[in-house]
């Protein structure tokens, strides 16, 4: 019989990605995501607060080099991909990783920052500029139309 394994994940980017090159100029690039389930009152009027996971989130070669890019803390992101779980040892103790391996993302929102620097000078009044033609190194919510899956 066939197994599956497949991570689907909606959450916020914990802090920004950070790159480094293995040998042979492989990237790779990890950072933690945040998923919230959020609290509710019971019928017997019990409060459950919110319950926060956090995953460690693995991208390798074109991914990892487009997160470090365009993939910023507090962004909202959509991934797919796989759980992948690494043994180690430290002081005579054994430590295991898991961890998300990325296959698919897509960014859902721009960074709180972003948005409230946006927010700021939209209301002050900009002077009229034209280009000739768009920087595509600016925004990938812009290039992409906030749609494309990787």
């Amino acid at each position: 019989m066939a197994t599956i394994n497949k991570v689907i994940l909606i959450g916020n980017v914990g802090k920004d990605p950070q790159i480094r090159y293995l040998d042979r100029g492989v990237a790779v690039t990890s950072f933690p995501l945040a998923t919230t389930e959020r609290g509710y009152v019971t019928q017997s009027g019990v409060q459950v607060p919110d319950r926060t996971e956090w995953h460690n989130i693995v991208m390798w070669r074109n991914l990892a080099e487009w997160a470090d890019k365009y993939v910023r803390k507090g962004q909202q992101l959509y991934i797919e991909g796989k759980l992948q779980t690494r043994k180690s040892e430290k002081d005579g103790v054994m430590r295991y990783n898991t961890e998300v391996v990325v296959e698919e993302v897509k960014i859902l929102s721009r960074p709180q920052e972003k948005r409230e620097q946006e927010e700021k000078s939209a209301e002050q009044p900009q002077p009229e500029v034209e280009t000739a033609e768009k920087n595509i190194e600016s925004d990938p919510l812009d290039i992409l139309g906030g749609n494309e899956i990787f």
